[in-house]
C-alpha cells in the first residue's frame, strides 16, 4: 500500500516530506523552566494533548529535592520564570513545597491548574495563601476553562467540572491571587466570539478579569496529531514573517520524570512529553541546543498558532 504525503510528513529530522530543509529553532537563552509535576489528573479531558487522567502515570511526581538542582541551574542561566504543569499540579504532594522554593530563589511562578478538588484540599488551601501574602504577584495561577458555558466545559471535562472550577476561581480571587484563564477553540468559534462569551461569563460570576486582555484570557489553538498540517521549512520564517526567536523552544525547556526513571530529564517544550526525539539531556546546560520542528504540534501550536504556554 502506498503512503500518502501526509503520512510521510514529520518523519525525517532534517528534511520535510517534499525534500525541503526542515526549520529548527536555536536556543537563545533560558527564560522559562517548565516542570511537569506528573501526568496524573483528577479528570480525564476528551481532548488532552498529554493524555492526563486518574490512571496515567507515565510521567511521575517530581519532588522538591529533585527540582532543586535544576532551579539552581536555571538561576545561573538567567531564567526568570518557573512554570508548573501536569496533569493537575496539585495532585503532586510536593507542589506547595516546590512552589515555595522557586519563589524563595526569586523566580516568578506560574501554576497551570483546573482549580478543582486537588487545589481545594485543606493542606493546600491552608498553605497557598501564606505564599501569596509573602510573595504577592510573583505567584500566578492560570485556570483552565475550556468554554464559557457550563455545557461546553463539562462536555470536555465531565459533569460538575464547570461549577467546581468556579469555586476554585472565586477562592483564588478572595485570597488575592493573580489569576488568568486559559480557554480553548474547541467550539470552533472565532476569537471575537470566544472573548465576548467569556466576558459575559466573567460578569455573571463576578470574576474581575478583562476578557479582551490576552494576558488575562489566553485562548489556545487546538492540536490534533492526526491532522494533515504543513511542515515548517526554513523558508517559512520569511513567508510567515515570523522569527524563530518567537517560538517558545527558543527560550524554554521542560523537566519531566518518566515512570521507572531514577531522575528527571529535560525536554524541548511542554507539548511533547513522550516523543524521545525531543529529549534534550539530563541538565539544562545539555539542553541548550537547537530544536528541529519535526512534529505536527510545532506547526499547529507554535508557528501557525502563534501560541506559547508562557503566554
Amino acid at each position: 500500500m502506498m503512503t500518502t504525503q501526509a503520512e510521510q510528513k514529520f518523519q525525517h529530522p532534517d528534511k520535510t516530506a517534499d525534500g525541503k530543509l526542515r526549520a529548527q529553532v536555536a536556543f537563545t537563552g533560558l527564560e522559562t523552566l517548565w516542570v511537569n509535576t506528573g501526568t496524573l489528573c483528577n479528570v480525564e479531558c476528551a481532548h488532552c494533548y498529554i493524555e492526563s487522567s486518574p490512571q496515567n502515570d507515565r510521567l511521575t511526581y517530581i519532588t522538591a529535592t529533585e527540582l532543586e538542582p535544576f532551579l539552581n541551574e536555571a538561576h545561573a542561566m538567567g531564567a526568570n520564570e518557573i512554570g508548573f504543569t501536569g496533569g493537575e499540579p496539585f495532585m503532586n504532594p510536593h507542589m506547595v513545597e516546590m512552589t515555595e522554593i522557586a519563589l524563595e530563589r526569586g523566580f516568578q511562578v506560574l501554576i497551570l491548574t483546573n482549580a478543582m478538588r486537588p487545589m481545594m484540599r485543606p493542606r493546600t488551601t491552608e498553605r497557598l495563601p501564606v505564599l501569596q501574602k509573602r510573595f504577592g504577584n510573583a505567584l500566578a495561577m492560570r485556570v483552565s476553562v475550556d468554554h464559557y458555558t457550563r455545557q461546553g466545559h463539562d462536555t470536555e471535562r465531565g459533569t460538575g467540572s464547570f461549577d467546581a472550577a468556579l469555586i476554585g476561581i472565586k477562592w483564588l480571587t478572595k485570597h488575592g491571587f493573580s489569576i488568568s484563564i486559559a480557554g480553548r477553540g474547541l467550539s470552533r468559534e472565532d476569537e471575537t466570539q470566544l472573548r465576548a462569551g467569556f466576558a459575559a461569563m466573567f460578569r455573571e460570576h463576578a470574576i474581575a478579569l478583562d476578557a479582551n486582555d490576552p494576558a488575562s484570557l489566553i485562548l489556545f489553538p487546538e492540536m490534533d496529531e492526526e491532522s494533515d498540517v504543513p511542515e515548517i521549512t526554513t523558508d517559512c520564517w520569511g513567508i510567515l514573517e515570523k522569527s524563530p526567536t518567537a517560538v517558545m523552544c527558543a527560550s524554554s525547556r521542560m523537566l519531566v520524570k518518566r515512570k521507572g526513571a531514577s531522575s528527571p530529564v529535560v525536554l524541548s517544550c511542554t507539548l511533547l512529553p513522550y516523543d524521545r526525539q525531543f529529549e534534550m539531556g539530563d541538565t539544562l546546560g545539555e539542553a541548550a541546543k537547537p530544536v528541529k520542528l519535526n512534529h505536527p504540534f510545532c506547526a499547529q501550536f507554535c508557528v501557525l498558532g502563534d501560541a506559547s504556554c508562557s503566554g
